[in-house]
């Protein structure tokens, strides 16, 4: 008992009314102890072995025996330290001695003998506060005297607990200090000197509000915020357990989270997005990349893609991918802990062990994989009428050809087989197929390869031979030239004295397949031979440029270009398929398998017998199917280049990572397990949501051979329902935590019966009515809560009220609050002038990656912090799960392996050493250095702007004079490395 070191005097002062008669634990006694003590006495920590949780098995016994004497509070440890008059003894020590009718209840509690139910709170969960609708609570009338405080409406709410506990609020910060906490609050940046001169000297009484306004205007403000929602939902960039293998495409949903945060998104249409956009909103960028979100947390690649789903280990993978589904929707969007539920009835809260179980069978049918879209809506709906149309004609296709098939008999099947050889590559051919371009979008990009002969030769003829891949079935002649040149010459950038051996430029070739293509010479006479292709070939929604060999032959026939050095504009280098030296390395496709390329007879003697015993309509329209399914081909081809995005879908998959898509995307069927042991199967259930939350009706009501996406939209209905109170309050609180430093309610993840109590329950009412009022407008909500004088308080509070309210639950001041790692770092590069603002795309990465196909290192001493492409603001940072960045990590960065609801704040000397030794710090104090230098002149004034930039104010005099000194001692460059370790530059003021 005697390291109990926590505040029960609000937690015991909120409780509400003392019951004059004996007090009831599961209403009076129980919320107290769960609020105030739990945290540190509970099932998680337990200080001096007690317990005084709900469920504790010996609950109130502690390492000095019990803390409770039934019957007799004097002798009870618990009254004792409440009532001690030693502050070095009393309970709690941080604050003042809790009231005489505190005491009281606690007193008459133990004399009528502690009881304490065996389950307290097992009939009563659903009447828990937090599940309770949401009232729309009139801001309280303050005294005349406190005129103040009564023009906000939060200011009411705030105020009021402040005069029940005798508290002196702070004055109003300055406008320096205003300015620059709400530039952090807003963009996570610093404000520009300029600026905070002209609102310090700004006389209109609303320039604050205009601040604000400009603020949430700023596209800056977007990326500040989505990085608080990308902790909550522990967002990454790599998929984490053991192999922790990149995702590369998982940028789409934080780029969406910007986005939606930039254009103020209804969050009720944000909330739906995430859990069913593709259903709900389709066809929509936002529909699509919204997605991410469920698959937002790690991956395990061994248990998916390795281990079949058949076997035990695959079954838990998978298993477990769902829970992490399951936990991350309902932790953030409702602050609920159903993941307790997973192997029993949640111990405290209304959630049955089933429930949670119809929760997972929402995302059963979904995998977290690489899904390509389109960002226009119009592409997107042109492609699924193509995609459509291409389906159905492809079926009719496939009956009319099963049909011919059966006519043509085993002569068909004879021709058919030996043409199919020459469409396709056979066992044991070369892999070295020859010479491939850079991919480009469009046909008309012009891309050169040439052979340096080594010396000038005069040439008989040049051939070019077409190569052979099975990729997207093109086969035979995979990226021959539709239109090209050949052109001899001494210069090798073909500048003077070019000749031209063949000029098929001014219409399209026609596919040569792979048989060799010869064009004479004429005894020209030249070094370098160089094909030009001015219109490329189709690969697939891509072109390039593709041969398989180049011979030159000189009057004696031998070939002079077997060999040689190949250039090229560019190319993609895939060895050993794809390579310049492939293009002269005397293999093609035909002369490795010996087939024979010229299929002319064959298909002519194929089409005489298809004339003997198949109908002339069946014909024709076989040939009009196909031609009508190659046209289609054709069109989608055209439209624009699909994007990629990590999202969690309907995946067909491949290996032993095979999806639910070779289903038709029919969810997996989803059982209780006995204990949470996917070998212990029971009950098979139905989709739904919560059904024991009182006024919210979970089930969905789906019919039976209902579409997978209806569970996910039925859910997101729920989720974003006005009448699920919930996700109003969560939000509402998160919101509050980022701008205030403590929630109103001081868990943000839980508001269940392990949470803590709300502080001014009538406050987060009212700012969860008038957020769905305003439509769940986000600049709304910000805008009302940085206008209060709550929100404008100073942080150097009045002395008594910090000793009174020293966590500062009645907010009697502004939390000094230490910027987050993102902000630190950004704040570095802004200052010195290398800040890249550019927004959105893939993530840069500072390490160098090594063994990226197997299990990868991700070397963070190897980045060079010069690399401008790292320069860009944190968010757009590539967030590793298994190997933390180690300076963002010392600074409190959030582990993307969890789900962050509120970032640690630690003060330590590593965290000072990093700052000072780490190389970006160096890099960007000599940046830093150079930028002032330009701008000032005297060493005094540099120094002077240097401090403007880092810490938003003038410097003193005796501060000037010290770092001029020490400018002078120790250079320029040194005297910015040290702003940036002021206790002022990393914290908000």
């Amino acid at each position: 008992m005697s390291s109990l070191r926590t505040s029960l005097v609000a937690a015991l002062l909120s409780a509400g009314s003392l019951a004059a008669a004996e007090p009831d634990f599961t209403k009076d006694i129980q919320p107290l102890l769960d609020s105030a003590c739990v945290s540190c006495h509970g099932p998680k920590k337990q200080k001096g072995n007690l317990r005084l949780d709900a469920a504790a098995p010996n609950f109130g016994i502690g390492e000095s025996g019990s803390a409770l004497k039934a019957g007799d509070p004097a002798k009870s440890h618990l009254i004792q330290r409440v009532i001690s008059s030693n502050p070095d003894d009393r309970m709690p020590p941080d604050g003042p001695a809790l009231k005489p009718e505190s005491v009281q209840l606690l007193k008459t509690w133990i004399t009528a003998g502690a009881k304490r139910p065996e389950v307290a709170v097992a009939e009563d969960r659903t009447k828990w506060w937090s599940f309770q609708p949401i009232k729309y609570p009139a801001p309280p009338v303050l005294p005349e005297t406190e005129r103040r405080w009564s023009a906000h409406p939060i200011d009411r709410f705030v105020r009021v607990k402040q005069l029940e506990q005798k508290l002196k609020p702070a004055v109003l910060a300055d406008r320096r200090t205003l300015i620059r906490r709400l530039s952090f609050d807003l963009l996570g940046l610093p404000p520009a000197p300029e600026e905070v001169e002209k609102f310090a000297n700004d006389p209109a009484a609303d320039a604050y509000e205009k601040l604000v306004d400009r603020y949430l205007a700023a596209p800056q403000y977007g990326e500040r915020w989505a990085r608080h929602w990308l902790d909550v939902v522990h967002f990454g960039d790599s998929h984490g357990y053991d192999k922790d293998k990149p995702r590369p495409n998982a940028w789409p949903y934080r780029d969406y989270v910007i986005r939606s945060l930039n254009a103020d998104k209804p969050y009720a249409r944000f909330v739906q997005e995430q859990i069913a956009g593709d259903v709900l909103f389709p066809g929509t960028q936002d529909g699509i990349e919204a997605l991410g979100f469920i698959a937002a947390g790690p991956w395990d690649f061994i248990g998916h893609a390795e281990v079949p789903e058949t076997k035990i280990d695959g079954k838990v993978a998978r298993h477990l991918d769902r829970d992490d589904m399951v936990a991350n929707t309902m932790s953030t969007f409702m602050s609920m802990t159903v993941h307790c539920a997973q192997c029993h009835n949640h111990k405290f809260d209304p959630v049955s062990q089933e429930d949670y179980y119809r929760l997972q069978a929402v995302f059963a049918a979904l995998d977290r994989a690489d899904m390509r879209y389109d960002v226009d809506p119009n592409t997107a709906r042109q492609r699924g009428v193509l995609a459509d149309r291409r389906k159905k004609v492809e079926g009719e296709l496939a009956v009319i050809r099963e049909a011919i098939k059966k006519a043509g008999g085993a002569e068909l099947a004879r021709l058919d087989d030996l043409l199919s050889k020459i469409a396709k590559p056979v066992a044991g051919a070369a892999p070295e197929f020859g010479y491939h371009s850079a991919l480009t979008e469009r046909q008309d990009t012009v891309k050169w390869v040439q052979v340096d002969l080594g010396k000038s030769v005069q040439l008989a003829s040049v051939s070019i031979t077409g190569c052979h891949d099975d990729f997207a079935d093109i086969g035979a002649g995979f990226g021959f030239p539709v239109r090209f040149k050949i052109e001899l010459a001494d210069d090798p950038e073909f500048k003077t004295n070019v000749q031209l051996l063949a000029d098929r430029t001014a219409t399209d070739v026609k596919n040569p397949g792979v048989e060799p293509q010869t064009f004479p010479a004429m005894k020209k006479q030249g070094r370098y031979v160089r094909i030009t292709a001015t219109k490329l070939a189709l690969r697939q929604n891509d072109y390039m440029l593709a041969l398989a060999e180049l011979e030159a032959l000189d009057a004696s026939g031998a070939n002079v270009a077997f060999g040689k050095t190949v250039i090229s504009l560019d190319t993609i280098e895939a060895g050993p398929r794809w390579r310049r030296s492939n293009l002269t390395d005397g293999i093609t496709y035909a002369k490795k398998t010996g087939i024979p390329q010229n299929g002319d007879e064959l298909r002519k003697q194929r089409q005489d017998l298809l004339n003997k015993v198949v109908e002339a309509k069946t014909r024709e329209r076989e040939t009009a199917l196909t031609v009508e399914v190659a046209e289609m081909v054709r069109q989608m081809a055209a439209l624009p280049a699909q994007r990629t995005a990590y999202v969690g879908m309907v995946y067909t998959g491949g290996g032993a990572f095979v999806g639910t898509g070779g289903q038709g995307g029919k969810p997996r069927p989803i059982n209780v397990l006995n204990r949470g042991e996917v070998t212990k199967p029971g009950k098979l259930v139905e989709a739904s949501a919560l059904t024991q939350l009182p006024n919210i009706p979970g089930e969905f009501n789906l019919p039976a051979n209902h579409a997978e996406g209806e569970r996910r939209a039925g859910l997101a209905r729920w989720l974003s329902s006005e009448k699920n109170p919930l996700t109003w309050r969560s939000i509402v609180n998160r919101v509050w935590l980022y701008h205030m430093g403590r929630g109103l309610v001081d868990s943000p993840n839980d508001f269940g019966r392990m949470g803590q109590l709300p502080s001014h329950p009538e406050l987060i009412d009212w700012l969860a009515a008038e957020f769905l009022k305003h439509n769940g407008s986000f600049k709304w909500l910000h805008k009302t809560i940085v206008m209060s004088e709550t929100y404008r308080q100073s942080s150097a509070g009045d002395a008594d009220a910090v000793r009174a309210d020293s966590g500062n639950m009645w907010y009697s001041r502004m939390v000094r609050r230490k910027l987050e790692a993102e902000a630190v770092r950004d704040s570095i590069l802004m200052v010195s002038g290398k800040l890249d603002l550019t927004m959105g795309g893939p993530a840069f990465q500072d390490f160098v990656i090594d063994k990226p196909d197997h299990s990868p290192h991700y070397e963070y001493d190897r980045y060079d912090p010069e690399d401008v492409r790292t320069h860009r603001r944190a968010v757009y940072r590539f967030l590793v799960r298994s190997q933390l960045q180690p300076f963002m990590t010392t600074l409190d960065c959030a582990d993307p392996s969890v789900s962050v609801d509120k970032r640690n704040q630690t003060y330590s000397p590593l965290q000072a050493l990093a700052v000072l030794n780490n190389k970006l710090s160096i890099a960007m104090a000599k940046h830093f250095a150079e930028r002032v230098s330009k701008e000032a002149k005297e060493p005094k004034e540099q120094v002077r702007l240097a401090v403007r930039l880092a810490l938003s104010r003038e410097p003193s005099a005796e501060e000037l004079a010290a770092l001029t000194e020490h400018t002078a001692k120790h250079g320029l460059p040194n005297t910015c490395r040290l702003l940036f370790n002021l206790n002022e530059f990393h914290f908000v003021d």
